[in-house]
């Protein structure tokens, strides 16, 4: 039997695999799930406004910020399965 934690380990080799780039807006969801997923609400200080690609990670972990990890993950498989859909695989 496949646990979730199986399949969002594949979602996220299948991602690799994906023909076209994805948007910014959906690598920054992806990271966001995936930090969420792996590990938990972020406490991390937030970067500086200079740092604008570190910010833009940061907020976009802090935007799942409450989701429990089984459900970033099931979320994170939804988005590679749409994205594989969408640019081809």
């Amino acid at each position: 039997m496949t646990t979730v934690e199986e399949v969002f380990n594949q979602a996220a080799e299948d991602l690799k695999k994906i023909k076209a780039n994805p948007s910014q807006e959906e690598l920054l969801q992806l990271y966001g799930l995936c930090k969420q997923a792996t590990e938990g609400d972020n406490t991390t200080p937030k970067p500086g406004f200079f740092n604008l690609q570190k910010k833009s990670k940061w907020l976009a972990w802090d935007q799942v910020k409450g989701m429990s990890q089984e459900d970033a993950r099931e979320v994170y498989i939804k988005l590679v399965n749409e994205l594989k859909a969408k640019y081809g695989y």
